[in-house]
């Protein structure tokens, strides 16, 4: 089986994108792997310091090795938006495939000099395991927002993001180009009046181009939910070689829960969060299939 490193080296030579679904449950992770599965299509499974906290760090990476040495599946596990030092070692020590070391509030100089830090003691640990780093706002929270935040609209720039990857020693940057965690409530109407997050095409491809001689070769596009069919077909091929997707899936899982529990007479757990899984695999695969130009 191909390590993530070469499934995004892959993935970069073919300009598609390998999907980020984070899970906070069996459910949701059931519902990932069986649309993964569908379209014979590698997957990273992430999980947040918060989701970590839920679920186990070691269960965790129990979970998803698992899966992997069952199936013989190409499924990995990131730790995503991870904010200390220490959380950083204990998802390198539980076996975690990637960590994202996230210290984009801070001012550049702390970020980068945190980041550097961090990436020599996950090396320390496990040199194969792969390192993104964060610039620019995306937000940090996986929420529904009424009204976007006015740092959303800055973009980073070439120069910023040469500097960040060369000094960090990062493998993957996560860049601001349009991009913003969460959803605005009018996103989640449905139907054609729904808002949709506009990518910035043209600065992805400018910051891909930018860091191509550095020693970093991949982006990650943070905050995926919400944006249009066309934005992440046309992020993929100008540079995005991961994309991230929670929010969508979170509101899926809550509106299927809502569906679950109008049965007043069933108590079944796994019968009331079906719908839930339900949801989240046909959006899996929606997204997937947008990824890799396959719609």
């Amino acid at each position: 089986m191909k390590t993530l490193r070469e499934i995004l080296a892959d993935a970069d030579a073919r300009h598609v994108a390998v999907g980020h679904f984070n899970i906070s449950d069996l459910g949701a992770l059931k519902a990932i792997f069986a649309a993964g599965r569908e379209l014979h299509l590698p997957l990273l499974i992430g999980v947040s310091e918060g989701e970590r906290e839920f679920i186990g760090v070691k269960q965790a990476a129990a979970l998803i090795k698992s899966i992997r040495d069952e199936y013989d599946y190409p499924i990995f596990l990131n730790a995503d938006h991870t904010h200390s030092l220490d959380k950083a070692k204990e998802a390198a020590e539980a076996g975690f495939d990637e960590i994202i070391f996230d210290n984009s509030s801070l001012p550049m100089e702390q970020n980068i000099m945190n980041t550097k830090e961090a990436v020599a003691a996950i090396r320390a640990i496990d040199p194969e395991i792969v390192i993104e780093g964060e610039i620019g706002y995306i937000g940090s929270n996986s929420e529904i927002i009424a009204e976007r935040p006015e740092a959303s609209l800055t973009l980073s720039t070439p120069e910023e993001a040469v500097r960040f990857v060369t000094e960090a020693g990062v493998d993957v940057l996560a860049p601001a180009v349009g991009n913003m965690h969460g959803l605005l409530k009018s996103m989640t109407t449905g139907g054609v009046d729904a808002e949709h997050k506009h990518l910035n095409i043209d600065r992805i491809a400018t910051l891909k181009a930018a860091i191509a001689s550095t020693n970093c070769k991949f982006m990650t596009l943070h905050g995926g939910s919400g944006t249009d069919d066309a934005g992440f077909t046309a992020a993929a091929r100008a540079g995005m070689t991961i994309i991230h997707v929670s929010s969508e899936l979170r509101l899926a899982w809550r509106r299927g829960v809502e569906d679950g529990l109008k049965d007043p007479n069933e108590i079944a757990p796994y019968k009331l969060v079906a719908p839930s899984v339900a949801n989240i695999q046909k959006i899996v695969v929606d997204r997937l299939k947008l990824f890799n130009g396959l719609a």
